[in-house]
């Protein structure tokens, strides 16, 4: 099965230049990646309590974030040819705290799967009726969890029908819904909901693709030149933001809430239900794939212990299931508000190790050389899991600013600080060989 997954081609290894692509292919990949459900979901809360001259502004700013953290993790990737958790491990984290981001990154990715259950939930609860949306989300979320446990080839067709579904339904809703209003007095009109500050706006926006903008090396690592991380990254970010974003800013405002249930049948009916029904189950397998999979190889890095992929995905699918039966969709500002302070330390530390600091960039650089990756790398890095921790802090609790640029920038500039002073040092060596991989499917 290992063998229909060409998204893991050399995951633990430097992608050779005779595997690149062109930009223009990668940038379509991170177009669809953003331009999902999701985002749909987050111009909707955007709109429902911002203007949308405001929530245009605080898209611009999100975006900007994004686009700064991509790039720089993405010329990263594209120069040493490797995946984010491979990366981390000489990038300031060493082997158990690349692991660590690896369980983050799960933590955040089981959230999104419960989030969106639950949207589809209040779609076939509409729909279907029969349950109540708890009861759908139970029922979803085990069929998500039923496709993964089947292997790729299945996600792979539903990808195909998902993704050109859900842009017509988006081009469907506005046209259906907004030529019902004077667009005029739409831009000008107040939210309809609780208000938003421009802080709050900015930080959901940044907070919403910054866990997709961390793991940016896992796609640049396919690009050809850091000049096509750059044009991919502009391209991709910037119309995935945009195009959806300013979408649901739209229809919350046209509608008057920010449930996507409710915006789509208002404008294109149950049929609208269907596609979002459809393109929750392509973006949520892929949620629940790699949620799986990032505690499998935490698990094995930390404790020595190697799960099973498949038992681990069913127990994650259930969990996930769980909370969006939970009502976890409730949540929704919230979690999106602490993945904005908790991830962007994540890039702030290895841009400064990779750039300013260098302490393991030797050692990347001469196994760079070899066309291999390096023979050892440090367990532990203790002052980088320091400045993680103090950097989300000041990015939750500092009120002066945006979350996710203070907890960035501050990561960046202690990590900097603490390298000039020599406390950024390994505790431990691990040989690369020891280090865990993520098994074959």
């Amino acid at each position: 099965m290992a063998s229909a997954v060409g998204v893991d081609d050399y995951a633990v290894t430097r992608v050779p230049e005779g595997a690149r692509h062109s930009w223009v292919s990668v940038a379509v990949q991170r177009f669809g990646q953003i331009s999902a459900l999701s985002q749909f979901l987050l111009g909707a809360t955007l709109g429902f309590g911002m203007g949308f001259w405001q929530a245009f502004l605080a898209l611009t700013l999100g975006a900007v974030i994004l686009e700064v953290v991509a790039v720089l993790i993405g010329v990263i990737g594209v120069r040493e040819g490797l995946s984010t958790s491979v990366l981390a491990r000489w990038t300031g984290f060493g082997r158990a705290g690349s692991a660590l981001i690896g369980l983050a990154v799960a933590i955040s990715l089981i959230g999104w799967f419960g989030i969106q259950s639950a949207v589809s939930a209040q779609g076939l609860a509409s729909l279907v009726g029969g349950l109540p949306e708890w009861g759908w989300s139970l029922v979803f979320g085990l069929l998500v969890t039923a496709i993964v446990l089947w292997g790729f080839n299945l996600m792979a067709w539903t990808a195909y029908l998902a993704v050109p579904a859900f842009l017509i339904l988006v081009g469907w809703s506005i046209t259906s819904e907004l030529s019902k209003h004077d667009l005029g007095a739409l831009i000008a009109s107040a939210p309809p909901g609780p208000q938003l500050s421009l802080l709050q706006g900015t930080t959901l926006v940044a907070g919403g693709f910054i866990v997709g903008a961390i793991i940016t090396p896992d796609m640049t690592r396919f690009n050809r030149s850091v000049a096509d991380v750059v044009k991919q990254t502009l391209v991709g970010v910037t119309l995935g933001e945009y195009v959806i974003g300013l979408a649901g800013v739209l229809l919350a405002h046209a509608v008057g809430t920010s449930e996507i249930t409710t915006i789509v049948t208002s404008s294109v009916g149950w049929v609208g239900v269907l596609v979002i029904v459809v393109g929750t189950i392509k973006i949520n397998d892929w949620n629940l794939y790699s949620s799986g999979l990032g505690l499998v190889t935490f698990i094995d890095t930390v404790f020595g212990k190697r799960l099973h992929r498949g038992l681990t995905t069913a127990v994650m699918g259930i969990v996930g299931s769980v909370l969006a039966a939970a009502g976890i969709l409730d949540q929704f500002t919230e979690f999106l508000t602490l993945l904005g302070v908790a991830f962007p330390p994540i890039a702030g530390i290895m841009v400064a190790e990779y750039f300013v600091v260098r302490r393991w960039r030797g050692e990347l650089e001469a196994a760079r050389a070899r066309g291999t990756v390096p023979d050892t790398a440090p367990k532990w890095v203790p002052a980088t899991l320091v400045i993680w921790l103090i950097a989300a802090l000041v990015g939750k609790y500092v009120e002066v600013g945006f979350g996710s640029i203070n907890a960035l920038v501050v990561a960046f500039v202690l990590y900097v600080v603490a390298g000039k002073l020599g406390l950024v040092r390994g505790i431990g060596t691990s040989r690369t060989a020891d280090v865990a991989t993520v098994p074959a499917a």
